[in-house]
């Protein structure tokens, strides 16, 4: 019985594969990277970060001065404490939200943070404060 045509283009496809993958072997067994020696497979971080295969007494260190590093997380830097914003929503249980100037971010307050009684779109000052879900509004002040 004849092979029909799809059976034969399977088999040529089978046989192009295994010669490529024939070919993959080959090439990985000339291209491999045994037997190299220890020193040239390690590398070095210099000054900049960089990955470098020079050893680290062999860079050149001139640019650096040693008490300029700083060791530990970067400072945080104090910003404006006091800030501005209108109220553009307060709910009847007492919280709301204010429309940082500048940024436009919204930040939530409760009125118990408040100095006075506020209302939607007066403008306030107040401390923007870390809390679990954000940042919220403290010390409010009305702004005339």
């Amino acid at each position: 019985m004849a092979d029909s045509f799809s059976k034969k283009e399977n088999f040529k496809k089978k046989l192009q594969k295994q010669k490529e993958k024939s070919l993959k072997r080959e090439e990985r067994k000339n291209n491999n990277n045994k037997g190299k020696a220890l020193d040239e497979m390690f590398l070095y971080v210099d000054a900049n970060g960089q990955l470098t295969e020079t050893p680290p007494g062999e860079q050149n260190r001139e640019g650096i001065d040693l008490n300029d590093i700083q060791l530990g997380a970067a400072p945080i830097e104090a910003e404006e404490t006091l800030k501005t914003g209108i109220v553009t929503f307060l709910s009847d249980k007492g919280y709301g939200f204010i429309a940082e100037n500048g940024t436009q971010e919204n930040i939530f307050f409760h009125e118990n943070n408040c100095a006075h009684a506020v209302k939607k779109g007066n403008k306030v000052s107040f401390e923007k404060e870390r809390s679990p879900k954000g940042f919220s509004a403290v010390n409010i002040q009305l702004v005339k």
